[in-house]
């Protein structure tokens, strides 16, 4: 694969997500763009992201310059091309670059006179129909659940968060109205501050301090419904990438941070060192785990649905058919989770997807198994509308929540004891 502009890496890991399945996390973490320079970097991955979203509008535009669909590759190529012709992108450099993509490719390069043809009739008609197309739809692996749990409207709002893409969230270690000071960002209800066109995040004001660290809003949720307290002994079960682990270390509790991930507990241990935090680290299976808690986060692994609004990738890398053994997972964790916990403690279960069974399904499931559990229903987060909360008294989030915000990650959580 040849690196050596943002728009030919792009093409690289768009062939990757949707032909091969895979996250754009995994493409970033083995390499894909190290060769391009950070700005570079950063464009490639916005003009996937673009594209992803963007990719029922561009199908519906090329459709009409193309007697059947071309190869994949080809056709990603030409999927990239038209959402950055009808974004007001350059013409000439735009067209010419795609050309030489599909040109490099000694299988593809047949088709170099199709991609000019086509993406210059893209050019001179595209824009103007763009706008007026209907907001792109996720794929129907997806939507027909989601339509089936929250109906059309929500799921409607859910892909207007979805084509508009994420701000940018912090959580700040110590006063949030000083750090949207500093970074001219605005503080939300909840309590964590957003930004809008950020740029590189390494360069604001207050990272190398380790004055605050990226977190969506409704990701740092669950760590201000367990509400750690000074000297309680906590732990976050499943910790990596640690910002949850951050927050409840800021409390000034003894945290424990749990992951089975080597190189994501040296990225918690990384984080926690730049916010000058501490915790106790352990690397191992939670199922495994033993010990005692006054409080314990389960942030389980799950669909991460709740998500594609910040990763557009998720609906066409995945398909649902692994999410079956996730759900039996989390059952497993919460499981063993409360046997860690002291009479009397407190178990924050959340997980980052828009499905009920790895949400509401699972407490309610959790409450049939346990005699004597219980959520907690006046467990408080300060800034919550309280029409998140469910009839049963857990927390649902969703993207087409806080719309006059820019929206939010989807996420399930509840507070339980025993």
């Amino acid at each position: 694969m040849s690196q050596s502009t943002p728009r030919r890496s792009a093409a690289w890991m768009l062939d990757q997500i949707i032909g091969e399945g895979r996250l754009m996390s995994e493409l970033l973490g083995g390499g894909a763009v190290e060769r391009l320079e950070p700005a570079d970097r950063a464009r490639a991955q916005r003009l996937v992201h673009d594209t992803l979203r963007g990719i029922e509008r561009a199908d519906r535009v090329l459709q009409k310059h193309l007697r059947k669909p071309p190869p994949l590759s080809v056709q990603n190529v030409l999927r990239l091309g038209t959402v950055e012709l009808c974004n007001d992108g350059d013409a000439h450099g735009i067209v010419n670059e795609c050309v030489a993509i599909v040109g490099a490719n000694s299988r593809t390069a047949a088709m170099k006179g199709l991609v000019n043809a086509v993406l210059r009739k893209v050019a001179a008609t595209g824009p103007e129909h763009w706008a007026n197309m209907r907001i792109p739809r996720l794929p129907k692996w997806l939507r027909g659940p989601l339509v089936e749990a929250w109906g059309p409207e929500a799921v409607a709002g859910m892909e207007a968060a979805q084509f508009a893409g994420a701000p940018l969230d912090v959580t700040a270690k110590g006063d949030a109205a000083a750090v949207a000071g500093a970074l001219g960002g605005t503080v939300l209800p909840t309590g964590s501050v957003r930004l809008q066109d950020a740029g590189q995040v390494t360069a604001l004001p207050g990272f190398d301090a380790g004055d605050w660290w990226v977190q969506d809003a409704a990701a740092a949720m669950p760590a201000r419904l367990l509400n750690a307290q000074p000297g309680e002994k906590v732990l976050d079960m499943c910790a990596a990438p640690g910002g949850k682990t951050m927050q409840l270390a800021a409390t000034g509790a003894d945290v424990t941070a749990l992951d089975i991930s080597a190189s994501r507990m040296a990225r918690v241990e990384e984080n926690l060192s730049r916010v000058g935090l501490t915790a106790t680290l352990i690397t191992g299976d939670a199922l495994e785990h033993e010990g005692q808690y006054d409080a314990i986060l389960l942030d389980a692994p799950c669909s991460a649905t709740g998500t594609m609004r910040r990763h557009p990738d998720l609906p066409y890398a995945k398909d649902g058919s692994e999410f079956g053994a996730l759900i039996g997972l989390q059952e497993q964790m919460i499981d063993h989770a409360l046997t860690l916990l002291k009479p009397g403690g407190r178990l924050v279960f959340c997980t980052c997807s828009l499905l009920p069974d790895e949400g509401e399904v699972q407490i309610d499931e959790a409450l049939e198994r346990h005699a004597g559990l219980r959520v907690i229903e006046g467990a408080e987060i300060p800034g919550l509308d309280p029409a998140w909360r469910t009839a049963k008294g857990g927390i649902r989030l969703r993207p087409d929540y806080w719309p006059e915000l820019d929206g939010m990650d989807g996420f399930y959580m509840a507070c339980l004891t025993v």
